[in-house]
């Protein structure tokens, strides 16, 4: 399912130009509430590795999630340069960039996001049905992706009847369906308990060094910063520092929901 591409050593600084993957220049937005204009991102310049697993930290408010959705391209810019894998995001149409999230691009959210009627299994598959892959290969995609996630004997039941871990790992399974080149990940393990989330980012963790996937974590755990590469701490809607994780050994406490 899953294919090796080269990673990129561990280092204190952003990767060079040559091995970009996402490399944002000075992006701007502001969103207009009626009665004032908040700034979240002013003037971020952000740069990730192919193969890196990079965290963004940051106090509430500080523009993590705006930095992730822009990226993404679920939300538009008002000034500065987006590049995914060399393309500029600003030159593609809605529907290529609808098509280039489709194909290239996973989402792991805090709240599932799962359709209570529909099975493990079929929540898996339906991107890949709405992007018009026939049935049969969805449903060998989607089985294939639950296996990765140790989840084949529940791939029937409904997400009712999982756990709030395995129902995190569907999620997962979900994103990982159609073989992204970057994984989105915003507070992944934020509703979890503890040890659940630790089990959740060993899979990501993982998902990273296996398959050479490019993940971008948005959080506010340490622990989960721990486990990525390098952490970029964002503040007032800047980049603020960043620097290599401290470590990202199993055994670095993840938090969660206690």
């Amino acid at each position: 399912m899953f294919s090796r591409n080269g990673k990129r050593s561990r280092s204190d600084g952003p990767p060079s130009n040559s091995d970009h993957i996402i490399r944002a220049d000075a992006v701007v937005k502001t969103y207009d509430t009626g009665t004032d204009q908040v700034r979240a991102l002013r003037g971020v310049d952000f740069a990730v590795a192919r193969g890196e697993m990079v965290a963004v930290m940051g106090p509430s408010g500080c523009g993590k999630t705006t930095l992730l959705n822009c990226l993404s391209g679920l939300d538009g810019v008002d000034s500065g340069k987006i590049w995914l894998e060399g393309d500029d995001l600003a030159k593609m149409s809605d529907r290529k960039r609808t098509d280039y999230r489709a194909r290239r691009m996973g989402f792991i959210f805090q709240v599932y996001n799962l359709l209570p009627v529909l099975s493990a299994v079929e929540n898996v598959e339906l991107p890949l049905l709405v992007s018009g892959v026939k049935p049969k290969e969805a449903r060998a995609k989607a089985t294939a992706a639950l296996g990765t996630v140790g989840l084949t004997e529940w791939a029937r039941h409904r997400p009712a009847e999982l756990s709030g871990g395995q129902r995190q790992r569907v999620t997962v399974a979900r994103s990982l369906v159609n073989d992204p080149a970057i994984v989105w990940a915003d507070e992944p393990t934020g509703a979890l308990d503890s040890k659940t989330a630790t089990e959740i980012m060993d899979l990501l963790r993982d998902l990273n060094e296996r398959a050479g996937m490019t993940l971008v974590i948005v959080t506010h755990d340490p622990g989960v910063g721990a486990r990525c590469d390098r952490v970029v701490r964002m503040n007032d809607g800047l980049v603020v520092d960043q620097e290599a994780a401290v470590a990202h050994e199993s055994e670095a406490a993840v938090g969660g929901v206690v």
